[in-house]
């Protein structure tokens, strides 16, 4: 396997992976240099500096994971790798101190008039009037986005007698409130309270120009302004009237719209209070050295076969949320197997219902296991990406249910499969914590080891019925590892299901010779991912 690492990463990050790939570091390249041979590489690791486009995710034939060795990924067509099926990652916590440390400095900088003052003495002058900036204590920081990194700067700036008020409605009223500062609930009321405002968000078509004329004019006459997030959360254009008016007092900007390229940036020709740095937010040693070591982990975590820690494409299958049902991830993907080939017609909804412990936990990823196992029965390059994707585009409702109904196990997961024919039924469960078995198809109650290759055979309940069968296996050179055979509920039935686990493929010449026995109708092969 290959790994291109470009955008000048640390090289820690090459002695991590390459126990399971070689490592080519390559510096930044333009669109059609990076599509012409990312074909040859199983993942990609960047910064910001290379847009990771969808011309160069579809170049990207063996690509299983790309890296962002940073916090934002808004520089990588995530919808286009989600359809390609490769994960993407972040490190979310590797420059929290730098980027907050960054965002005081800023806003220190800026107050104090820290860098035309620099320049001015740096000329021979000595011009302190000209300089007199204003101080942090018992000022109010408004903080939008209270994740690490806001939480950080809002710990610092209590420490520096500051007043905190925060907007993120991600974030509770009680979690602000016990920090320490004021949770307000809509940006209407937020805007009039601070002194200085910093934004911690990521880019998004609800973030895009949060800051601009119309919101600049709902703050305090003489507001200073921060961003070290992302380029574009703040309107350069309206910052900059507003700064040359007089009614913006300063701003800091560490993050532009058209980055590197800001020769055109607005800002630059600002005639009052500004501070511009070229986004170091995340630029110490330190930094860039955590955001390596995490990112490259993961992606030698998945290029050896497990999951990344921190996939934005598939929140879903986080650590925190797999760890309680990893056990279930196998059997809920075989139920998902065994329930589509067993249906005729075109899949139209999907139903999972979780009982037993299951029923208190989020299911989330059993979920995908399901979707992985419906849709990869039927189609090519389905993996726990692009799963929920697939089935959204074809479609296909997905129904989840919890049950706290009686059951005979510690956790089943059952999958109801609705075509446009028919309705499967199939449910799996843990007997123990790691012995999955297959425990109900349709409305047979069964105990099936999932293997690779098994024969379910419906016949009628009669004599010879077992020994025809196993005659027609047999005489094919096929193996029998194990059969199980099941009536129906009901006593009056005269139904029979033969499950029968093989060692190799059957093709439809012994599907066929099985179908004529006397009794057999429409037995299925069914092949399953163990």
């Amino acid at each position: 396997m290959k790994v291109l690492v470009t955008d000048k990463i640390n090289e820690s990050a090459g002695k991590i992976i390459e126990p399971v790939a070689q490592v080519d570091f390559l510096p930044t390249m333009s669109e059609d240099e990076l599509a012409n041979i990312i074909g040859g590489y199983d993942a990609l690791m960047v910064r910001s500096q290379t847009k990771v486009t969808p011309k160069i995710i579809e170049a990207g034939k063996n690509l299983k994971i790309i890296g962002r060795a940073g916090v934002g990924v808004d520089n990588i067509n995530l919808e286009a790798a989600t359809q390609k099926g490769i994960i993407v990652v972040n490190s979310p916590d590797g420059n929290t101190m730098a980027a907050s440390e960054h965002t005081i400095a800023l806003m220190l900088a800026m107050a104090r008039n820290i860098a035309p003052a620099a320049t001015s003495t740096k000329e021979g002058k000595w011009d302190r009037s000209k300089f007199t900036g204003t101080e942090l204590y018992n000022k109010t920081l408004g903080i939008i986005g209270f994740g690490k990194i806001g939480t950080h700067v809002g710990e610092v700036a209590l420490a520096l007698g500051m007043k905190v008020v925060v907007y993120d409605p991600f974030t509770s009223k009680e979690v602000v409130e016990k920090f320490g500062g004021e949770y307000v609930e809509n940006l209407d009321d937020f805007w009039g309270k601070p002194d200085f405002i910093t934004v911690h968000v990521p880019k998004t078509k609800d973030t895009v120009n949060m800051i601009n004329k119309d919101t600049i004019a709902k703050m305090k006459k003489g507001i200073r302004l921060v961003n070290c997030a992302r380029g574009g959360i703040i309107n350069e254009s309206d910052l900059k009237d507003a700064i040359d008016s007089g009614y913006v007092a300063g701003a800091a900007i560490d993050v532009y719209e058209n980055e590197p390229n800001i020769a055109d940036c607005p800002l630059i020709n600002c005639n009052g209070n500004i501070v511009l740095t070229p986004h170091l937010g995340a630029s110490t040693q330190e930094a860039q050295m955590n955001v390596a070591v995490d990112v490259a982990e993961q992606i030698k975590e998945v290029l050896s076969g497990g999951s990344a820690s921190s996939a934005v494409n598939i929140p879903s299958l986080r650590p925190d949320k797999l760890e309680p049902v990893k056990d279930y991830m196998q059997i809920a993907e075989n139920s998902g197997e065994l329930a589509v080939q067993l249906s005729n017609g075109a899949v139209k909804a999907i139903e999972i219902t979780a009982d037993g412990d299951l029923a208190d936990l989020d299911i989330q990823p059993l979920e995908v296991a399901v979707l992985k196992g419906v849709l990869s029965a039927r189609l090519e390059g389905v993996n726990y990406v692009n799963a929920p994707v697939i089935a959204k585009n074809r479609g296909i409702d997905i129904i989840s249910t919890r049950s706290k109904a009686k059951s005979n196990f510690a956790g089943r997961i059952t999958v109801k499969l609705t075509t446009d024919k028919e309705t499967v039924l199939v449910s799996g469960a843990l007997v123990t914590k790691d012995i999955p078995r297959i425990v109900k198809i349709n409305d047979y109650e069964t105990s099936i080891r999932p293997e690779k290759h098994e024969l379910i055979v419906p016949h009628l309940n009669q004599p010879s019925m077992i020994a025809k069968v196993a005659q027609v296996i047999g005489e094919r050179g096929i193996n029998i590892g194990s059969m199980n055979v099941v009536q129906k509920n009901d006593n009056h039935e005269t139904e029979s299901l033969m499950v029968i686990n093989i060692d190799t493929e059957v093709n439809d010449d012994v599907l066929n010779q099985i179908g004529h026995i006397n009794g057999v109708h429409n037995p299925k092969y069914i092949k399953m991912t163990v």
